[in-house]
């Protein structure tokens, strides 16, 4: 376990590269010191329809972020002001838990900053009993020495690719690096996971599902990142292109993202994914860009 948790001393875990000593207690740009917090664990249905399945993916949502984008949904965690304390112990029972419900795959949602302490806890659940697979759901603002950490642990990958622009990742996430790290990071996720497999009902065993939000006035970096996704690893993967965008309370008035993705933009996006010859894909309905959508961080499944 030492050698494990030595990855906090001199934090370089994600591109930001803080070299923040965590296990004294100290926070890096993640909003985090190397104690795990959490702030929910529950069957979440709003997955991909292979994800979710009939009976909900396993979801582990982990409090703080190293990207830090200004429109995220999930703010509240992202920005360390909400979580619950949990030890490596209690988070392989979470698994455990989550496995007894029902759930079709353990999603550790945004948990980059604590790879370390999640391979501990996942190898513990694993000798105690856990077989589904494991999902790793992560914004792709992350190191490919650190994702090596996960071969072997990782089944199904779950990266978005939010941006192709630099500008709009500099103005909207602070991090104009933000392509070159998703880029080499997804490359280093297929290498791990080689092939697709899905069980006889169609939920996924193993692979990699690509995630694109596309933002208002973003229809052209839109178009680049599918382009590439597609000319890059054709139907070695999924692309999900995902209309859900939101614009939180402080961004009501934002010049651009004050306002939800129109109908007209989402469609633009999807006849050209169609056009290029895109069929490993997921769209979503109109009525997905709901508040509803965000869950309650609350501790469900965290606090016995």
């Amino acid at each position: 376990m030492k050698e494990w948790l030595s990855y906090y001393e001199d934090c370089t875990l994600c591109p930001r590269n803080c070299h923040v000593n965590r296990l004294e207690g100290r926070k890096g740009r993640c909003k985090q010191s190397s104690s795990i917090y959490s702030a929910r664990a529950s069957l979440h249905q709003w997955e991909e329809p292979c994800i979710s399945g009939t009976r909900g993916s396993g979801t582990i949502f982990f409090s703080g972020c190293s990207l830090g984008c200004v429109f995220c949904q999930n703010g509240n965690i992202a920005s360390g002001k909400a979580g619950f304390l949990v030890e490596i112990e209690r988070l392989a029972e979470i698994c455990l838990e989550q496995q007894a419900r029902g759930a079709h795959n353990i999603n550790i949602v945004t948990g980059g900053h604590y790879i370390p302490s999640i391979v501990l806890a996942i190898k513990e659940a694993k000798r105690q009993g856990l077989t589904i697979p494991i999902l790793y759901n992560t914004s792709s603002y992350e190191k490919v020495e650190t994702l090596r950490l996960l071969e072997g642990i990782v089944d199904i990958w779950l990266p978005d690719f939010k941006y192709m622009d630099y500008q709009m990742a500099k103005e909207y996430s602070n991090a104009p690096d933000y392509s070159e790290y998703a880029k080499k990071a997804i490359a280093e996720m297929v290498r791990q996971t080689k092939e697709t497999i899905f069980d006889e009902d169609g939920i996924m065993q193993k692979g990699v599902i690509v995630r694109h939000l596309v933002l208002p006035k973003g229809v052209e970096d839109s178009k680049r990142i599918v382009k590439y996704l597609y000319e890059t690893y054709g139907d070695g993967i999924y692309i999900s292109i995902m209309n859900q965008y939101t614009p939180m309370e402080h961004l009501k008035t934002h010049p651009v993202l004050g306002r939800k993705v129109t109908e007209e933009e989402y469609d633009e996006v999807v006849n050209y994914a169609i056009e290029l010859g895109v069929e490993n894909g997921f769209i979503q309905e109109e009525d997905t860009a709901l508040e509803s959508f965000i869950p309650e961080f609350d501790g469900l499944g965290i606090i016995k």
